[in-house]
């Protein structure tokens, strides 16, 4: 994907998709992207872009730590995103991006 400014409608319909991240020296991991939801603000930042949260869920054992992804969708091609683990399910892990 360009370096455009992500927006809530670039990911709104692509709930329940899967995003990809593959590493050189892992197995991929693959997260549905289970919530895509706008987030209530006073006002609109100077940028214009109205703030959002996206939940992803990881079946996995492991607990991907926070930090910045390249995450790969058949639709969006490469995103680049900051996942911080939200909680555990009984399948895996839950995690978030917030854009503000």
């Amino acid at each position: 994907m360009s370096d455009k400014l992500l927006t809530f409608e670039d990911f709104s319909d692509k709930v329940g998709q899967v995003f990809a991240i593959n590493f050189a020296d892992a197995p991929t991991v693959e997260l549905k992207l289970t919530e895509a939801e706008l987030l209530k603000t006073r006002q609109l930042p100077p940028n214009g872009r109205p703030s959002f949260s996206l939940i992803f869920a990881g079946e996995t054992e492991q607990m991907l730590p926070q930090r910045l992804y390249w995450l790969e969708n058949d639709q969006m091609g490469q995103v680049e995103l900051f996942l911080v683990p939200v909680g555990k399910t009984p399948n895996g892990f839950e995690y978030q991006a917030l854009f503000n």
